[in-house]
């Protein structure tokens, strides 16, 4: 089992910034791919950026944005959001690729609320 823990939502005016995080713990032996995803109401759920050993990767509305990090050493990965508008009020979830015992594992977080209003 692997769990993942978000936090970092809030409510933020527009303009504002919003950092968010994700710490996975369980039967991990190693982690190859962590993203951060949401999901608007009546809206299908999108990504908005992920990371790899190889690099990151950004949804066209994360560019210039938001930024992807991770700490290998802690299994977290964050989602720094800056510029934010009221598109991106969402929820957000984690999304993690794991490895342990022979077999590769994908799992989500519970997702935390991004609210963006004036």
């Amino acid at each position: 089992q692997v769990q993942l823990v978000e936090s970092g939502g809030g409510l933020v005016q527009p303009g504002g910034s919003l950092r968010l995080s994700c710490a996975a713990s369980g039967s991990i032996f190693s982690i190859d791919v962590m993203g951060w995803y949401r999901q608007a109401p009546g809206k299908e759920r999108e990504l908005v950026a992920d990371i790899t050993s190889g690099g990151e990767n950004y949804a066209e509305f994360a560019k210039g944005r938001f930024t992807i990090s991770r700490d290998n050493a802690k299994n977290a990965v964050y989602l720094q959001m800056s510029n934010l508008k009221t598109e991106d009020t969402a929820v957000y979830y984690c999304k993690v690729r794991s490895y342990y015992s022979g077999t590769y594992r994908v799992s989500w977080g519970q997702g935390t609320q991004v609210t963006v209003s004036s």
